[in-house]
């Protein structure tokens, strides 16, 4: 009995499944543009797109001075004991 209802169940979970499936593809993709409107919309998206490049590289810089900033200051706090020990 049980693995009737347990089998009934995951059949009817996967119908499920498979009929909600295309339902979330169309809501996922984007409507069409006209092609009359894709050329115009494509220089903004082009700067906007370039703009965001260069956010990305500058973060990216960011974080690469602020490791090496913390790895001199670790490298300056274990060198501190090293100094007084050998005193």
């Amino acid at each position: 009995m049980i693995s009737r209802i347990a089998r009934l169940s995951l059949a009817s979970l996967i119908s499920v499944a498979i009929g909600i499936a295309p339902i979330s593809v169309m809501a996922a993709d984007p409507a069409p543009a006209p092609v009359s409107a894709a050329t115009p919309a494509a220089a903004p998206v082009a700067a906007q797109d370039e703009r965001s490049a260069d956010k990305k590289a500058k973060k990216q810089a960011r974080k690469e001075k602020k490791a090496e900033k913390k790895a001199k200051k670790k490298s300056k706090k274990k060198s501190k004991p090293a100094d007084a020990a050998a005193q």
